[in-house]
């Protein structure tokens, strides 16, 4: 009986294993699935830090561009801040 035990045990076993690699979590059909799905969020995130930096660009351009505006108006137009004294030196 012992020797009859240990082939059957081992059958079983096998059984199981065979299951969890085409049924399982760790399945070749879930295994492709979650690569197709970790390849969907890498494009998503390519598209999200493109956008990021594109926003990123124009804010650094609005930034630099008011500041432009600002300094070209100081010295053409000798417009002033609030609670600024504008001084002007005759050379």
């Amino acid at each position: 009986m012992g020797s009859r035990f240990v082939p059957a045990v081992l059958l079983v076993l096998l059984v199981v294993v065979h299951a969890q690699l085409w049924f399982g979590r760790g399945s070749i059909s879930n295994v492709s699935d979650l690569q197709q799905r970790l390849e969907t969020q890498k494009a998503d995130n390519a598209k999200a830090q493109l956008a990021n930096e594109r926003l990123s660009a124009e804010v650094g351009d609005l930034k630099e561009g008011l500041e432009m505006v600002e300094e070209k108006a100081r010295i053409e137009l000798g417009m002033v801040k609030p609670n600024e004294v504008f001084v002007q030196l005759v050379r």
